[in-house]
């Protein structure tokens, strides 16, 4: 059985032996968004550059006695400013990261998807959490519960080719994801049971790839080795899957609030297919929770850097 935060713990370990990552706060304006990029860089895990309204940005870290005094602050007028000022200093190189502070995600998201002066790449910008659940022996990534909300195929080809790319770039030698739906068998009246298993083809046909895959599969079966057992299902996935995609948003979110709230998993969240990974965390989230989204960032960064010339990730 492994401990609270064991997961995160390697994952942030891991992180640590890694040069901290320059990474935009984008209007860093309350007691958590502030602290959550303090306690990063005071971890060595990031070197934060603060955007935002500068004598508020002050004022906050007064009243809470946070010391600032080491970070740079680059003075924005207000959120929308600060998430369009975040995303400018990536385009000129910068940072490498970009961190969500007290602003609406949508916010933040609408300068990163920009055409002309966002961040975009040729793939779709999709989450993913992280998940540390507990008896659980790995780290469970879940995938898209937070952006997409009724991703076609070729937008869940996207998601699956970002959660693969996340998984090695943690560390994760055997990537093994499972697309989920209410059942294993295909269903012509469940239209995730169909894409389930044209994703699988393109899998087989080399349009996905860096993972096995396998689906549809019910959640049960995917991730216990008795429940695919009994089912009689011959997969090198089914009971072992490391990485779940969702059929759409409604599910993903209620499958993560779930782990969440009645298993007692935390969740890190990272943006995934911009130019840079995006840090997304929570007023609710706790200390590791926080630095985990941090890590996984980092290391998503370095993964980017050492990628070949033209390889998005």
């Amino acid at each position: 059985m492994t401990t609270a935060h064991e997961k995160y713990d390697r994952l942030i370990a891991r992180a640590r032996l890694l040069p901290p990552t320059p990474t935009a706060v984008a209007h860093p304006c309350d007691r958590s968004s502030l602290e959550g990029a303090v306690q990063a860089a005071e971890s060595g895990l990031i070197v934060p550059i603060l955007v935002g309204p500068a004598d508020r940005i002050a004022a906050v870290a007064k009243e809470h006695g946070l010391d600032i005094s080491r970070y740079e602050v680059v003075d924005a007028e207000h959120s929308h400013a600060a998430a369009e000022t975040a995303v400018r200093l990536v385009r000129e190189g910068r940072a490498e990261a970009l961190m969500k502070g007290s602003l609406h995600t949508d916010e933040l998201m609408g300068a990163v998807v920009k055409r002309e002066t966002g961040l975009r790449t040729a793939r779709r910008v999709s989450h993913c959490f992280v998940m540390d659940v507990p008896r659980h022996p790995d780290a469970l990534i879940i995938t898209d519960a937070a952006i997409n909300i009724a991703p076609t195929l070729e937008e869940k080809a996207d998601i699956l080719q970002n959660a693969i790319d996340l998984a090695h770039a943690l560390g994760i030698e055997d990537v093994r994801v499972a697309v989920l739906s209410a059942m294993e068998t295909i269903n012509a009246k469940v239209p995730s049971t169909l894409e389930a298993a044209a994703l699988c083809k393109m899998v087989d046909r080399h349009q996905i790839t860096g993972a096995m895959v396998d689906g549809p599969l019910a959640l049960d079966n995917a991730i216990d080795p008795e429940a695919a057992a009994i089912k009689k299902i011959d997969s090198p996935v089914a009971g072992r899957a490391n990485v779940l995609l969702v059929p759409d948003l409604e599910a993903g979110n209620m499958l993560a609030k779930s782990l969440s709230f009645l298993a007692g998993a935390d969740a890190a969240g990272i943006v995934l297919g911009a130019k840079v990974p995006i840090i997304l965390t929570s007023r609710a989230d706790s200390v590791p929770t926080r630095l985990a989204s941090c890590a996984v960032a980092v290391l998503v960064a370095q993964a980017r850097r050492s990628a070949p010339s033209g390889v998005v990730r």
